[in-house]
């Protein structure tokens, strides 16, 4: 495969390039107030978040004749253009395999519980048009001779509708609809950090109002205070990259969903997220599932002194055990607690997590087979488990070597490190399991609105996901989403045109914001330093609420995080100077996040819950108990599902004053979609009634 690949698609592959050339947002007005100037943009809808949820929302608003603009942090930042794994997924229905239908997929998004039925439904759905709205735009999906897209099986799916356009398909994603948004001329304002959600009216009536914001290249007042006033937000700026020590998100991702906790919005299933294998944020970034594990590499660590040990084989009884569960991370990415018992392939996670805490660095060397078990025979290709030999036959992958075996099936994996400084074919490479997703996020219905009117959540921060989700689903989610918003946004503007708001409505909320960049100023010397902020919250969610969970200890871990926030409001934070009090605002708003995850996390934990998705709740009372070639892991006594919790979801709101209010509902289901008939509900989509208020 390798050599009947040019260099010049390689290089088109792993190393795509974003349009930096876009047109900027203009300044409507300047107000005055408390003796600054503050600039104020207008815009009958608004996106916070250039990445492949946020461009499609904008993307489709302005296709429908909604004039929106993109405010973004970073111009194509976050996960969407940074990310990726071998072949990143993009989850689709898929006709191919008979007997697929979207119930079927709709089955297959919500598997794992807690998911709405009618969220699933339209996320299998929506994923056609979104799919085909891609390769309209230019997304160079693969295809067989015959023009079918080629599929192939992922994570949490039986039916093979994954494709890929291999490690970057969410970069390449950005590219094209960045492309389209700079063709349709939507304007952007970069450099700009959302503060606050800005609201108008009360009680039943309470609904958005727009955004106050930090913009760093503003220069009109010291704080780079300014705000955009519209009545539709649609909130797109990803997940929570910064709330775990062990993270696989670039720098700096942040997300908003402080923010949205802030502005009271309901937050669903913070309880739930994706772990897994991936490199480290000191080096590269990157998720090491499908062939990076299928090629079979050698696994092991060494300790301060450069000691090799070969852990793995303390784990698995037979060399044959041992590389065919390395091989089955490839489809099995995600830590789940139950294939930790039986030998399977997340006890790997379970080994790395012990051998992390020893203090060890754990590696993959592409240029050495694994090496056996005390006592056993030696690797061999012709004795591994039939599921993995199959594979490599049919992929023409027996090679000698891990380094030749990932050559044959992926030589981009191999090209996209080399483009980090990292040559594979030379050297190991350090990893870790890391925080890869947040599942839960904005509760949000079949429309992706929030409990706050007017505003909208796609992408990573909308709660739209369950306990698993079938690999490159999230991409899927948030590609719809940004259609079902943008469609409702223009219908609803159609009955209700936007009108000019005035700043000084939201006098309330500029004396808050003035109030607390002035508090956390660089003359703030009691202040708590931000770095040292970062470090407490990323290493208690990391030790306490991260995939191997002792229940034992998260009311203490919840406790230490409220104690936190309590001393931010007590004594601030401490800035180096103007430039980074948007990093200010967003590790006080992570500092929140993290007590509303421990918080609900303690929730399910009193209510019984027990192990499930990518999280092991391990209990002293709890069986089963994983085992090893060693013996019982007693320490890691798994508290078993409660399978009642998947019929429901845990929702979370914040009252400033008053903490958290945790609840529970039930899931919504879907009507019978066989009984939708043609003339029945025509007239429902020509009055628009299938948009509600």
């Amino acid at each position: 495969m390798a050599n009947a690949i040019p260099q010049h698609i390689l290089d088109a592959m792993t190393d795509v390039h974003l349009p930096r050339e876009v047109r900027p947002s203009q300044i409507d007005d300047i107000v005055e107030f408390d003796g600054l100037r503050i600039p104020v943009y207008r815009a009958p809808a608004v996106v916070l978040g250039s990445g492949a949820a946020g461009l499609r929302a904008a993307v489709e608003l302005k296709r429908r004749g909604v004039d929106v603009m993109i405010v973004t942090r970073k111009l194509f930042w976050g996960t969407s253009a940074f990310s990726g794994s071998d072949k990143q997924t993009l989850h689709t229905a898929c006709t191919k395999h008979r007997g697929d239908d979207f119930t079927k997929m709709a089955q297959a998004l919500g598997g794992g519980g807690a998911m709405d039925s009618d969220v699933a439904y339209v996320e299998a759905v929506g994923s056609i048009d979104a799919f085909s709205g891609l390769k309209f735009l230019g997304l160079p999906l693969p295809e067989d001779a015959y023009g079918a897209v080629l599929r192939y099986q992922t994570d949490h799916d039986e039916y093979g509708r994954a494709t890929s356009c291999g490690p970057r398909t969410s970069r390449l994603m950005v590219k094209v609809l960045a492309e389209e948004a700079i063709r349709l001329g939507i304007p952007f304002l970069d450099h700009a950090t959302g503060m606050a959600l800005l609201k108008q009216g009360g009680g039943d009536d309470e609904r958005v109002a727009g955004l106050l914001l930090h913009v760093r290249s503003a220069h009109e007042n010291a704080y780079g205070l300014c705000a955009v006033l519209s009545p539709n937000v649609v909130l797109a700026s990803g997940g929570p990259g910064e709330l775990y020590r062990d993270s696989v998100y670039p720098k700096n991702c942040f997300g908003s969903l402080g923010m949205a906790l802030e502005a009271g919005l309901v937050l669903t299933n913070l309880t739930e997220h994706q772990f897994g294998i991936g490199t480290r944020r000191t080096e590269f970034p990157w998720n090491l599932s499908g062939t990076y594990v299928q090629v079979m590499p050698y696994v092991y660590s060494t300790d301060e002194n450069g000691t090799e040990y070969n852990f793995l084989a303390d784990y698995y009884r037979t060399t044959q055990e041992l590389v065919s569960n390395v091989f089955r991370k490839g489809y099995q990415w995600p830590f789940h607690a139950s294939r930790t018992l039986d030998y399977g392939s997340s006890l790997v996670d379970l080994a790395i997590y012990r051998e992390t805490r020893k203090g060890r660095t754990v590696w993959l060397d592409f240029n050495r087979n694994p090496q056996p078990v005390p006592g056993d025979q030696p690797f061999d290709l012709t004795r591994l488990d039939p599921d993995v030999r199959a594979y490599l036959e049919n992929n023409q992958a027996l090679q000698s070597t891990p380094i030749e075996r990932l050559r044959c099936m992926n030589p981009l994996a191999i090209e996209l490190y080399r483009q980090y400084k990292m040559d594979l074919a030379r050297a190991p490479i350090p990893f870790n399991v890391n925080h890869q997703h947040m599942n839960g996020g904005v509760e949000v219905d079949t429309h992706a609105r929030s409990s706050l009117a007017g505003c909208y959540a796609v992408g990573e921060i909308a709660g739209t996901h369950g306990v698993t989700r079938p690999g490159g689903a999230a991409l899927n989610a948030g590609q719809v989403f940004g259609r079902r918003c943008a469609a409702h946004i223009a219908e609803r503007l159609k009955r209700h045109p936007a009108t000019p708001e005035d700043l000084s409505r939201f006098g309330d909320a500029l004396t808050g914001a003035l109030a607390w960049f002035r508090k956390n100023s660089t003359e703030n010397h009691k202040g708590l330093a931000l770095p040292d902020v970062a470090r407490e919250i990323q290493d208690r969610m990391s030790d306490h609420a991260g995939y191997i969970c002792h229940v034992d200890t998260v009311g203490g871990a919840l406790e230490a995080a409220r104690d936190l926030n309590r001393r931010i409001a007590a004594h601030g934070v401490r800035i180096p100077d103007f430039t980074h009090l948007y990093e200010g605002v967003l590790r006080a708003q992570t500092a929140l996040l993290s007590e509303a995850v421990l918080a609900a996390l303690d929730f399910y934990v009193r209510d019984g819950g027990g192990s499930r998705g990518a999280r092991m709740l391990c209990d002293r009372a709890g069986v089963p108990v994983p085992s090893s070639r060693l013996g019982e892991l007693e320490e890691f006594r798994i508290r078993p599902e409660n399978t009642a919790h998947r019929t429901e979801k845990i929702l979370l709101r914040y009252r400033p004053g008053h903490g958290f209010e945790i609840s529970k509902r039930a899931l919504r289901g879907i009507e019978d979609t066989g009984k939708i008939y043609f003339e029945k509900n025509w007239g429902a989509y020509l009055t628009g009634a299938i948009y509600p208020e």
